[in-house]
């Protein structure tokens, strides 16, 4: 049960004002309050970040919590997942030297500055509140939607965008997105951007797959300088025709990776573990795997214990994209398939496949029955 009603917005506050009586089991994030709340009275509510009139907050009884934002380049209290335009801001990709002064840049110098593992107990606290914040974002959107309708592709970060494998995933994730699934990653470049470029076509025909990789090759690796114009020029040329949604789970613990622009939300963290946790977990309705490495192979892993321990309340598919990779390059596959004979893993539901098709009907087979 929920204790607390979420006010996310000063037309909510507008609404609860002009009702009256007392406001009691709130949390109010990110807001603005006006003058007119000095006549409301309040109880057993808390304040995210908010700013208040003069003397409201010495109004307000022993049993409200007023958490302030600090003086950070970054919000503490996202009270909604980011878009690419707001992580983005400040960016021209006309100028590309403007990426080094928009948002996302000048949180992660500041994030390198403090330290990745910071000593300082307010940047601490002030990156855990963010990440609960972007946490409780992301469970507000997602619940709205069936759960195992949320699919996740992983991969590698280093993925050409010239290579056959990213336009498998391209295709895996358009069919996913065109029949109902919310499509997640880790939100960087490579197997993850291939993944959200997928969902971003969704409703085009497939020879928009060609169109879409012809732009793109400008850049092949997100090493290159114009992997992340020839996004946004992408974006410019060929918008959304489908309403679908995809989730981005970037960190800043990875900053030198920049987060695919093609998603729709971006749910970006501070915290890679709890990053890595949520995007296995909000998973079920399973993942597939594109070739990747050590990150790849700790979420495979991470992964299988869920499926062995039923955390969610039930197994989903474990999908291998690509033969020669997971059974001879890195033989994850036939090991898993090993451990889960012998009954060290149980629940798997494994599949290895060289196609996209048959990846994605082995996702449907399990969301839709």
């Amino acid at each position: 049960m929920n204790r607390y009603r979420e006010i996310e917005s000063e037309e909510a506050l507008r609404t609860l004002i002009k009702q009256g009586n007392t406001l009691e089991h709130y949390a109010f994030q990110n807001i603005t309050f006006g003058e007119d709340a000095l006549q409301c009275k309040f109880k057993d509510s808390i304040f995210f970040g908010c700013k208040m009139p003069a003397g409201m907050r010495d109004t307000l009884p022993t049993d409200c919590y007023v958490l302030p934002a600090l003086p950070l380049p970054f919000n503490m209290f996202p009270s909604r997942l980011y878009t690419a335009s707001e992580l983005y801001a400040g960016y021209n990709y006309h100028t590309p030297d403007s990426f080094d002064t928009c948002y996302d840049t000048r949180i992660y110098k500041h994030y390198t500055e403090r330290g990745k593992q910071a000593c300082d107990i307010a940047e601490t606290l002030a990156r855990t509140l963010h990440d609960h914040s972007i946490s409780d974002a992301l469970h507000d959107l997602l619940a709205t939607h069936d759960e195992r309708r949320i699919v996740a592709i992983m991969g590698g970060h280093s993925l050409l965008r010239s290579d056959n494998m990213y336009r498998k995933v391209v295709l895996a994730s358009k069919r996913l997105a065109e029949r109902g699934c919310i499509i997640v990653s880790g939100g960087g470049p490579g197997a993850m951007e291939a993944s959200h470029l997928g969902a971003r076509i969704a409703g085009y025909p497939d020879s928009a797959i060609d169109e879409a990789l012809a732009m793109l090759a400008e850049a092949p690796s997100y090493k290159d300088s114009e992997w992340l114009p020839t996004a946004f020029t992408l974006m410019e040329k060929m918008p959304r025709i489908q309403e679908v949604y995809s989730i981005g789970i970037p960190t800043w613990y990875y900053g030198h990776e920049p987060a695919t622009p093609f998603a729709t939300h971006i749910a970006k963290y501070f915290d890679n573990s709890i990053r890595e946790d949520t995007l296995v977990t909000i998973a079920k309705g399973g993942i597939i795997y594109a070739p990747g490495s050590a990150g790849t192979m700790q979420e495979i892993f991470q992964d299988a214990a869920q499926n062995h321990y039923l955390t969610c309340g039930y197994e989903s598919p474990m999908i291998f994209l690509g033969k020669e990779y997971w059974c001879n390059e890195i033989p994850v596959y036939p090991l898993l398939k090993e451990l889960h004979g012998k009954g060290c893993y149980k629940n798997l539901l494994l599949t290895l496949t060289d196609h996209a098709t048959e990846a994605v009907n082995a996702i449907m087979e399990f969301v839709e029955r």
